[in-house]
């Protein structure tokens, strides 16, 4: 079969067998008609069964069924002629075409649902009446809460399946005469209560009678297992998670629903008795960390499962494949959504997904999947659910087991629109995929390392340091001594210390991982960094994480994760310097997104601050400290995926800018949202009150560890409005700028907000139009208007932002004096200079005589001089596409405006890749490798600037 067949056959079939075939393929069905009809395959059975076909099973028209059945005995033969009239149904709709997948789990899901609610209520009035009803210590009606478990949680129940439950109530207390139930004739407690309703819903459920069953009933998963009590209260459910509860539970626990509606309670009485529970489980499933460990976790109980079905397999009478817990079957597929939800969903409320289809997909949009390892993997979880569907609809039997008898293979395939071959060959092909992404994450076949460390080492023990130092030397390293210290000194940490021993073990095993992966590593020639470097930022790394297992577990567990690990540490020194302050973001060294960024990715972060926004409202409005750290965290993850993009040479540095300034732009606007609600007197929902960007923001050039200009403008006629908008300004300055345990945002400059350091932190749009216009000569300086060349509106009342933007192109297009607008520019020019000055025979990139800022200033000068008979240099289109602008406009020549865009793309680019090495330090090179691009830039200035240019930059361009 090839691949496009393949694929095919795993599509859902439009048509796939006549309805006279389905009760010779199917004994369940067989046996219902004949219970019906006297022929199973007579005229009038296969017509009974084509109007089946028509019918569509949804919650409401179950409830409906069973709305009349309200005593213990019509209940139990009402669910049990219900759930063969809906199983019929789907066997019929199923094997003909006319239900997919999805209509039949959810008609399933919908089924247990009725039938669980309708027995509770049912049995509990029946208790009622004879002891009242459950109530808390305050008075208030406790009802059980059954919680659906497995395939009932995700609401993916099979056609055959038993229902995994688990009984709870909210809170200890005693029951009650109420006015409903007055007759109480004994006090009993409510765990009594439920302890006597669970012994007889279960039953009530799953007893074989004449009639059948509706569900085998499990309740293996409660507390405690089979020891455990058979109902427990919130509190007990509480203690047990936090004492006892097991890793494999967290996984069980993903999937938990609560499946019944309230008795006796108020819909909101219940509702927040089911908020009590949830509050209990989620933080057991879902830690606040990202927690790789889970994965060890769940690859243990993976290889006990599997080891179990082998098991069974081999002591099976007759040998089949078990398409569920086999290797490649569907406990793989729901694994590997389960592991991702558990290590992330704790930081990501997207991933809390009780589904597994639905998981697949929040894990490809959220980027944990690849999004087409992720739509096959969804595509082959349906077609083998399709097969076990089938399987069950033979004989009405809870199997997975697809039998080595060929004829019972060729039936299978028939009800599922295939032939023998092509079933058997798509659930080989699908098996080898499913156990290949099982085997990609959770790293089943372990790597050697080397043993002939010394004894003594992985405690730290400085009497080993020439024997580490030795086998640094082996492994081609220079300063072994200092190295085997740097080693030795890991080891020796307080935090391995108090770890557990298993966590402390793989600390070990990766240090030995990592220093034979960089002993073996060879460098090219020209590599900015030696070996001995990136072991020793490498070990720094580990230093930072020594306390945090689950980071070692990541790294461990993804080989892919620690190569590129070792790429962003032999980068630059920001890199590693930003790592160790953000080890959170080693979680994105295996983001499966990060092949998807590069130079025509969308410059779009309207979905970053829509996510954000729904995280944070997961988060507790007063508590701000968390908020802050997630607008932190949030920005350095997509910060360093943009770096990560840069680092694999996707993205040119102009198209980095562009995504950093959007970045920041997006985090303002957080920022804003945040710091707003924090305000006192604040009378406005959202501030009238604008962003405006200066600088390297503000020309769309920012880059990693810009700081950014702003000023603050604000237009509301509130009497108090300059008191609340200054202690809006320095609550959002705040924001950006503190140190939480999660870092910081930006360095702000507001210097260039109206007079300065002198002004008010905020204007209002008046006063700024006033000051910009300076009619009454007390306003803005011409360099202020220059400034204006690169000031964009960044982010809050968008309003506001476009009386800015017309502010700004009114000031920009002023008729001006050419000569006054020169000699204002170069004393800029000049000040600049003496600002900066180079004292070395080195060339300073930026601020030396042809360097970055001449072109800037050229560009500048431009703009004031000939907007007003050009108006398209208004545009903040940055100084490439601006100084193209001019050249076409015909204001310089084409020739030397083209030469300098190339020269000042390589000066940015030379620019950019020094700050990642001494992102603190001046950008300086050799002088002789710029001379030419120096002279260029030159004579672009003296052609812009003529005769002014020789006399206001004498003197400057030497060192």
């Amino acid at each position: 079969m090839t691949a496009n067949q393949s694929q095919s056959a795993l599509s859902p079939h439009s048509s796939r067998i006549g309805i006279e075939e389905v009760p010779k393929l199917s004994q369940f069905v067989k046996r219902s008609l004949q219970a019906l009809f006297s022929d199973a395959e007579s005229a009038e059975a296969a017509e009974f069964l084509k109007q089946l076909t028509l019918e569509t099973w949804n919650k409401e028209k179950m409830y409906e069924r069973l709305a009349s059945a309200d005593t213990p005995e019509t209940l139990a033969s009402g669910v049990r002629r219900l759930r063969r009239e809906v199983l019929l149904t789907l066997a019929a709709k199923d094997m003909t075409g006319a239900a997919d997948f999805e209509e039949v789990v959810s008609a399933m899901t919908a089924l247990a649902e009725a039938v669980v609610d309708r027995t509770v209520s049912v049995h509990a009035k029946e208790l009622a009446k004879r002891f009242g009803v459950p109530h808390s210590p305050l008075g208030v009606p406790q009802d059980l809460l059954v919680v659906g478990m497995g395939k009932l949680g995700g609401a993916e129940l099979n056609v055959s399946s038993d229902i995994d439950l688990i009984f709870f109530y909210d809170e200890d207390g005693e029951c009650r005469a109420t006015e409903q139930f007055p007759s109480a004739r004994k006090i009993i407690s409510n765990k009594e209560f439920y302890e006597r309703l669970a012994k007889k819903i279960i039953p009530a459920i799953s007893e074989l009678t004449w009639e059948g069953f509706a569900f085998r009933v499990d309740m293996r998963l409660r507390p405690n297992g089979d020891s455990g009590p058979i109902v427990g209260s919130s509190e007990m459910l509480e203690e047990y998670l936090m004492m006892q509860g097991r890793e494999w539970e967290r996984f069980a626990w993903l999937k938990g629903r609560i499946v019944n509606g309230p008795v006796f309670a108020s819909q909101e009485e219940f509702d927040i008795q089911k908020k009590n529970l949830w509050d209990i489980v989620r933080p057991f499933v879902y830690r606040k960390y990202l927690d790789f460990g889970a994965i060890s976790s769940l690859t243990d109980l993976h290889a006990k499962i599997r080891l179990a079905a082998q098991k069974r397999e081999a002591s099976a009478l007759t040998e089949g494949r078990n398409i569920k817990l086999g290797r490649g079957g569907i406990r793989e597929i729901e694994f590997i959504a389960q592991t991702f939800q558990v290590i992330r969903g704790g930081r990501n409320p997207f991933l809390r997904e009780r589904s597994t289809l639905k998981a697949l997909s929040a894990l490809a949009s959220e980027g944990v999947l690849a999004p087409e390892k992720a739509k096959r993997l969804s595509e082959i979880y349906v077609f083998l659910r399709n097969v076990e569907h089938a399987l069950q609809y033979e004989n009405d039997q809870q199997t997975q087991l697809l039998p080595e008898d060929e004829a019972q293979q060729a039936k299978i395939a028939r009800m599922l629109g295939l032939k023998r071959g092509e079933l058997l060959s798509c659930l080989s092909e699908s098996s080898e995929y499913v156990a290949a992404r099982f085997d990609e994450i959770f790293q089943t076949k372990a790597e050697a390392v080397s043993e002939d460390w010394p004894l003594g080492w992985e405690s730290g023990s400085v009497q080993v340091l020439p024997a580490v130092a030795d086998l640094l030397r082996r492994k081609g390293f220079a300063d072994c001594e200092g190295l085997a210290g740097a080693v030795l000194n890991l080891m020796s940490l307080r935090p391995l210390r108090l770890i557990k021993a298993g966590a402390r073990d793989r600390m070990i095993l990766l240090v030995k991982k990592t220093l034979d992966k960089l002993g073996a590593l060879e460098l090219k020639e020209d590599a900015l960094i030696s070996k001995d470097l990136l072991l020793e930022r490498y070990l720094h790394f580990l230093e930072v994480i020594a306390g945090r297992p689950t980071y070692v577990s990541l790294l461990l567990q993804y080989p892919s994760a620690a190569e590129r690990l070792i790429h962003v540490l032999g980068a630059g020194k920001w890199a590693a310097e930003y790592l160790n302050r953000h080890p959170l973001l080693l979680d994105e060294l295996w983001d499966e997104r990060l092949s998807q960024i590069d130079d025509y990715t969308p410059v779009d972060f309207s979905g970053y601050i829509e996510r954000t926004r729904a995280r944070l409202a997961d988060i507790e409005e007063d508590d701000q400290e968390t908020r802050m750290n997630l607008i932190r965290e949030v920005h350095h993850a997509r910060l360093f995926r943009l770096f990560l993009a840069d680092l694999a040479g996707r993205l040119t540095v102009e198209r980095l800018a562009d995504q950093l300034s959007a970045l920041a732009d997006a985090t303002l606007e957080l920022a804003m949202e945040e710091s707003w609600k924090t305000v006192p007197g604040r009378h406005l929902e959202r501030p009238n009150f604008a962003v405006i960007a200066y600088g390297k923001l503000g020309g769309k050039e920012l880059a990693y560890a810009s700081d950014l200009d702003l000023v603050f403008i604000y237009e509301d006629d509130a009497p108090e409005a300059e008191k609340i908008y200054v202690r809006f300004a320095r609550r959002l300055i705040n924001w950006l700028t503190v140190t939480t345990s999660s870092g910081t945002l930006f360095d702000v400059d507001l210097r260039l907000r109206p007079n300065g350091e002198s002004g008010m932190l905020v204007s209002s749009l008046e006063s700024f139009k006033k000051y910009e216009r300076n009619d009454d000569g007390t306003g803005a300086w011409l360099w202020e208007h220059q400034a204006l060349t690169r000031a964009r509106f960044s982010a809050g009342d968008p309003a506001i932002g476009a009386e800015f933007e017309k502010l700004r192109e009114e000031i920009l297009r002023r008729d001006r004096d050419p000569s006054v607008t020169a000699e204002e520019v170069l004393k800029m020019r000049e000040r600049m200079h003496e600002g900066h000055v180079n004292k070395t025979d080195l060339f300073d990139l930026k601020h030396d005589a042809g360097g970055m800022v001449d072109v800037e200033f050229i560009v500048q000068y431009l703009v004031l001089r000939y907007a007003a008979e050009y108006p398209q240099l208004v545009n903040n289109f940055g100084n490439i596409k601006l100084l193209e602008m001019s050249a076409e406009a015909g204001l310089i020549p084409k020739e030397d405006a083209l030469e300098t865009v190339k020269i000042y793309r390589r000066y940015r680019k030379v620019q950019h890749e020094f700050r990642l090495n001494s992102p603190s330090l001046p950008v300086r090179r050799p002088a002789q490798e710029y001379e030419q691009d120096v002279e260029r830039v030159k004579s672009l200035w003296q052609t812009v600037f003529g005769d002014r240019a020789a006399s206001e930059i004498s003197g400057t361009t030497e060192g």
